[in-house]
């Protein structure tokens, strides 16, 4: 089978990671996937020229209900959908996108929610029937760089120090963009850092808002403590992240975040923002910690740093959950089982 797979492919965001890795379940069942991005088409009527070419195409998929999915409203192939998020967690506040986003509903095959929560959001604010929505979370795996050099990775991020490995590292991953709010523990962390100079906060991920990436090049250079990394391969990340002392999400909206997930399987202390998205996954004092402002933020950094038992209990209940609740083999299967149901009657 030929599957039109959209996404959206922004480099080195964790949507074109995950679409990778959904591509790459599909085509290990014998099917061809072509994977674009969402950005390249204005409407159906260019996504239909796309699916007028020879061989063609017997089925398609899309990540997002809204950025992606309404691409394929108009479309005369049998097509799942698969919630990005942010189409749950915001685009159902406006009113326009929400009637687009049930239509898409409506006339997909099926729909996958990464939470339970993502599901129930969507029966609720999208009049959807609950057999046609699929639980499935994110597949996990980890590989970090072999060639990873540490010292390096912290001069190039403007940290100068002749001691790094004595610093501890509270690596926040994350694209530049809104959505992330990667200034919102800065100003806190930098007051904390003055305190506790080893303490310091590196910001790393993909410049996508070039205004944000421009308030948080501002925000870095007038304060201290605080570092902002250039992007990095996925495998550089893992291997960041194995060195740092806490992995870091401050996200005013998750779908479900790789990057902690991620942070749980390389067995690294995970402090998150306490939102839906990511209370779906971290349990508080179980597999992570939650925060609710920048004080408390510094409040459960400190308890990671004063209370081994804590750290020990909240890394290896990290570890034990992301093998237990994000298994890529059943990911594999469930997207396998889908995309041949796209031809079932």
């Amino acid at each position: 089978m030929k599957i039109l797979f959209l996404a959206c492919l922004k480099p080195k965001t964790g949507n074109h990671t995950t679409a990778e890795r959904i591509r790459s379940h599909i085509e290990s069942a014998g099917h061809i996937c072509e994977l674009r991005h969402a950005g390249e088409f204005q409407s159906s009527a260019d996504v239909n020229s796309l699916l007028s070419q020879d061989p063609p195409f017997q089925g398609a998929l899309a990540i997002h209900l809204y950025r992606a999915g309404r691409l394929l409203l108009d479309v005369q192939l049998p097509f799942g959908v698969i919630f990005g998020g942010t189409d749950i967690n915001e685009d159902v506040k406006v009113e326009q996108k929400r009637a687009v986003m049930e239509q898409v509903l409506r006339k997909a095959r099926f729909a996958v929610a990464f939470t339970t929560k993502l599901k129930e959001e969507a029966e609720i604010h999208l009049m959807s029937q609950s057999s046609k929505i699929y639980l499935q979370p994110q597949g996990i795996q980890t590989e970090v760089a072999d060639n990873f050099c540490w010292t390096e990775f912290m001069r190039s991020s403007g940290v100068e120090s002749e001691h790094v490995d004595e610093l501890r590292v509270f690596l926040l991953v994350c694209g530049l963009r809104t959505v992330k709010d990667p200034l919102y523990l800065v100003e806190a962390f930098s007051a904390w850092h003055c305190k506790n100079v080893p303490n310091i906060l590196i910001i790393l991920g993909p410049n996508i808002d070039p205004v944000l990436t421009a308030e948080v090049k501002s925000a870095v250079k007038r304060t201290t403590g605080v570092f902002l990394a250039h992007e990095r391969s996925q495998q550089e990340v893992h291997a960041a992240m194995k060195r740092s002392f806490a992995v870091v999400n401050s996200s005013v909206s998750e779908g479900m975040s790789a990057a902690i997930l991620e942070a749980m399987h390389l067995r690294v202390p995970v402090l998150a923002r306490n939102i839906p998205g990511n209370a779906a996954v971290v349990q508080h004092e179980v597999t992570g910690l939650l925060y609710s402002s920048p004080q408390d933020f510094l409040h459960q950094s400190q308890r990671l740093l004063s209370d081994q038992e804590l750290r020990e209990r909240v890394v290896r209940n990290g570890k034990l959950y992301v093998e237990e609740h994000h298994s890529l083999e059943k990911e594999r299967e469930t997207y396998q089982r889908l995309v041949d149901s796209l031809h079932s009657v």
